[in-house]
């Protein structure tokens, strides 16, 4: 399914990019979609690690609604979705440039390996 082709992908280009080119990856798990993540903060990089996950993993946040979490609130101001700001599944992907601003947005629907060209400016 979809979550194992973006772990996949993910884990690739961390290990093409990430001590070649400084790409830092880092993972947000959140259960506001379909419950998708009810484990803990352990279970979730237990899972993670299973796809050989090496990138940072992160303790699970809210990403839409009040209770967002603030730096999920500024990449939705920033780059803003189709129709709505809000997250809409798992794995919407921000590009983030090396001065912290959201340069790109990809749907949950874009494989991370059609990134690569945005990545690599």
């Amino acid at each position: 399914g979809k979550t194992k082709v973006n772990y996949t992908q993910l884990v690739a280009l961390h290990e093409k990019y990430g001590d070649s080119k400084g790409l830092k990856i880092l993972g947000f798990p959140c259960n506001q979609f379909g419950s998708q993540e009810p484990g803990t903060d352990s279970e979730i990089k237990s899972f993670a690690a299973s796809y050989n996950v090496k990138f940072d993993m992160f303790s699970k946040i809210d990403v839409n609604g009040d209770s967002a979490h603030p730096l999920w609130k500024y990449l939705k101001k920033k780059q803003g979705g189709t129709l709505t700001d809000g997250i809409k599944w798992n794995f919407t992907k921000f590009i983030v440039d090396k001065n912290g601003q959201p340069v790109a947005r990809h749907a949950t629907t874009t494989d991370p390996f059609d990134m690569e060209k945005d990545l690599l400016k």
